[in-house]
């Protein structure tokens, strides 16, 4: 992997794209974010992968939703972004007001509009939910924590299941939560998509295990079955399957944590709640 120097990885896009006073406003494993201006636009995001190898696709399908749901994209490359400039907060900024009820509504209005149909094919690299899912699969079991270690287990029979029956297909944002919905002036929109092919019942998969930081407001099983009806009721997902990709998606992402070396207390405080949800949901559809 080619790792990108960020000074010159910067220098580069401010000529290519006329760009001027760069300034670092969040970096993350994979990327750096900047606010720069732009002569026409005003101040706008520069989105910089830090590797060649990084997955671009995700840029791509931002661009395919051509602000519909999403922020703009002004410019795309392999390795840079050009975006809508946000100022607003993110939806996670709702559900520690004590507004989780609206937070799920608006996940509802953007999932509507991501999904709608659009006049483009969409991008031919997305990954497919099999090739998600790889890394859930292929964990070594020996670094989780023994306690957890059927947690696990039971995730993996049910992300093969899932995968197992041949549903709709729909290209997806695939990493669609509170933290990377947000909002603008003219509504709330998402940002950093994955983009994936899959079951249109996983978008909805993360808002389960987000917001991150506030565990005791995700692992309530009330919160559970209240997302669960309410996605039921406005995006006509089903249930069973809904929870299902919550709990490998919940686990997926803790093999993420734990190959990195990082903790999954909030995944495990989460995933047994969503466990025995998808288990009563499963009972009460046989």
């Amino acid at each position: 992997m080619q790792t990108l120097d960020s000074v010159s990885h910067v220098g580069d896009y401010l000529g290519r794209w006329k760009l001027s006073d760069p300034e670092l406003v969040a970096e993350t494993p994979t990327s750096r974010i900047y606010r720069v201006m732009q002569r026409k636009t005003g101040p706008v995001a520069l989105k910089l992968l830090k590797s060649h190898a990084a997955p671009h696709q995700g840029g791509l399908m931002q661009d395919w939703y051509a602000g519909q749901g999403a922020a703009r994209v002004y410019a795309l490359a392999d390795d840079a972004q050009l975006l809508e400039w946000l100022d607003g907060s993110p939806l996670s900024a709702l559900v520690a007001q004590g507004k989780d009820h609206t937070a799920t509504d608006i996940i509802c209005q953007v999932v509507t509009q991501l999904h709608a149909p659009r006049p483009v094919p969409a991008p031919q690299v997305l990954t497919t939910l099999e090739q998600r899912f790889g890394a859930l699969f292929a964990t070594s079991m020996v670094k989780w924590p023994a306690a957890a270690r059927d947690l696990l287990v039971r995730a993996q029979i049910i992300a093969r299941k899932l995968l197992a029956v041949d549903t709709r297909v729909l290209p997806l944002h695939g990493d669609l939560h509170h933290g990377n919905i947000m909002f603008s002036p003219r509504s709330w929109v998402a940002i950093d998509a994955t983009g994936l092919l899959g079951d249109p019942a996983y978008e909805v998969a993360p808002g389960f295990l987000h917001p991150m930081d506030m565990t005791d407001i995700v692992a309530d099983p009330r919160r559970i079955a209240r997302l669960v009806e309410r996605f039921t009721a406005r995006l006509g997902f089903d249930p069973a399957r809904m929870l299902g990709f919550a709990v490998a998606y919940a686990a997926l992402s803790a093999c993420c944590e734990l190959e990195a070396g990082r903790p999954v207390k909030h995944h495990l405080a989460v995933l047994p709640r969503l466990l025995s949800a998808y288990e009563l949901a499963s009972a009460q559809t046989r």
